[in-house]
């Protein structure tokens, strides 16, 4: 998608008029990033909104002992960054680029001069924001209440539903993820994980092939989460 389509599909800007829209697209600028680079730490200066236009970013709590929690994970469409940039704090999670990645850059003068004069997008950022807060209460209730073997089954299937194709009963997860990628995202040691991966390939529930990831039997891996 070209910038002017990519704003027109998020919830964020729907509510401008084209003339706006292309307005909003000839302030932002264009960042390209490698895959593992690193777009803002936790506790920097929070002044621009970045939004996906191609790639795969994931949203990091880092621990002091070197751990990390991936909080989410977003993709084309997709925009973060804006809790600083309403708040004037320092970023509360670090940023960083799974894929090579190209995203637009909106700055805080900018985006706040453009939410006073919506009050569409105003309202969009709120629903953006509780969903989000929605999203971190489900993982600590995951992280209260499921054993591994349960929160990596749920977190398989959400990332299928975003991120996969579905055929029937199958799903295909075409990423660049690791086992430590996948540990940090449900709480979860490496050792478990890649465990509880042997575990779901000896009962053919899921396969790996490279950077492919299959869910042979959604029905199945549905049963772990009981």
């Amino acid at each position: 998608m070209d910038a002017l389509e990519l704003v027109s599909h998020i919830p964020l800007f729907k509510g401008l008029s084209v003339q706006d829209k292309q307005r909003l697209t000839e302030i932002m600028r264009i960042q390209k990033v490698r895959a593992g680079e690193v777009l803002f730490r936790k506790g920097s200066e929070g002044t621009t909104l970045y939004i996906i236009q191609e790639g795969v970013v994931k949203i990091v709590l880092p621990s002091r002992l070197g751990d990390e929690m991936i909080l989410t994970i977003f993709s084309a469409g997709d925009f973060f960054g804006e809790m600083a940039l309403l708040d004037g704090k320092p970023r509360s999670a670090d940023a960083i680029a799974v894929e090579p990645s190209r995203l637009l850059l909106l700055n805080r003068s900018d985006f706040l001069h453009f939410l006073t004069r919506n009050e569409s997008a105003i309202i969009a950022i709120f629903s953006a924001l509780s969903a989000r807060l929605r999203k971190t209460d489900d993982l600590l209730e995951d992280a209260s209440f499921l054993n591994i073997p349960a929160r990596f089954a749920k977190k398989l299937i959400e990332l299928g539903e975003t991120f996969g194709k579905r055929s029937g009963d199958t799903m295909e997860i075409s990423m660049r993820l690791t086992q430590k990628d996948l540990a940090d995202m449900v709480g979860a040691t490496r050792e478990s994980i890649n465990k509880e991966l042997r575990v779901l390939r000896e009962k053919g529930i899921v396969s790996l092939s490279g950077n492919l990831l299959k869910i042979n039997d959604i029905s199945l891996l549905k049963r772990r989460i009981r």
